[in-house]
């Protein structure tokens, strides 16, 4: 099966304008994130998907494939499934363009359980919290998964609810307290990573929905998916990835970097 990763980059970030072109060692963000992405063994091809022209002419510069698309967009799933009525692939994977240390691994091992099942639609992954504030943190997203790996639920809040824990100590504040690292990891609830693959009708489709009832409340895309009926596979991976959202966080990423070379 045709593989294709489509990394979508907007230049009109709210908290950071221009983050695809901020340099990172002396590259752009994309240029890294494109690199990384073409690395994965089973993909086939790399696009980046943008509105703008300075994105457009920095990914030709370093010898990237890159396809405009409409500004109108409001995810960069539908810059992607835009993408995908003019490219032929039977898989797409969606790689954020903020994620200069994506790991090609990752890539694969959301590509691979698409290429391998004929039940999962689309794919994601997941990694073992570290720590309880991510946890606790609403802008960490959490995910829970049936017996066979496949998405039951993604939340902002922490899942699933502790009941023994509530009723020990049913003080809300203190009742997230009362958790524990160990408690948490034993729960089966895990940290999601923003990387998503479609089977490449699913991504068509899902294009064509409107924002659900769920996915509003949360403002979690993927959730539009899940109240669809569709299937989404999650792999766990060892692989952590960082997003770049302000410029304090390009400037930990910069000084990574540095420290990797030194």
């Amino acid at each position: 099966m045709k593989v294709t990763v489509v990394i979508p980059a907007r230049y009109a970030s709210t908290r950071f304008p221009g983050k695809p072109l901020a340099l990172i060692a002396g590259k752009p963000m994309v240029q890294h994130v494109y690199e990384r992405a073409s690395q994965a063994t089973l993909v086939d091809d790399v696009f980046v998907a943008t509105e703008e022209g300075r994105i457009e002419e920095a990914v030709r510069s370093f010898g990237g494939r890159v396809v405009m698309t409409s500004s109108h967009h409001h995810s960069g799933t539908d810059r992607m499934a835009e993408v995908a009525q003019n490219v032929s692939s039977d898989i797409f994977i969606n790689v954020q363009g903020d994620e200069p240390l994506i790991s090609p691994a990752l890539i694969d091992q959301v590509a691979s359980v698409l290429i391998n099942s004929d039940r999962a639609w689309m794919s994601t992954a997941q990694i073992a919290f570290k720590n309880k504030e991510d946890f606790l943190n609403p802008n960490v997203v959490k995910v829970v998964s049936d017996q066979e790996g496949y998405a039951l639920y993604f939340s902002r809040s922490p899942i699933p609810f502790q009941r023994k824990i509530w009723k020990e100590v049913p003080q809300w504040l203190n009742f997230y307290e009362a958790h524990s690292l160990d408690m948490i990891q034993k729960s089966g609830v895990h940290k999601h990573l923003g990387i998503y693959g479609f089977k490449r009708q699913t991504l068509l489709d899902f294009s064509h929905w409107s924002p659900t009832a769920l996915e509003k409340e949360e403002e979690l895309e993927q959730l539009r998916a899940l109240e669809h009926g569709v299937r989404i596979k999650v792999v766990t991976t060892q692989h952590e990835s960082w997003a770049v959202d302000t410029p304090d966080d390009l400037k930990k990423i910069n000084e990574l970097f540095s420290s990797k070379t030194s």
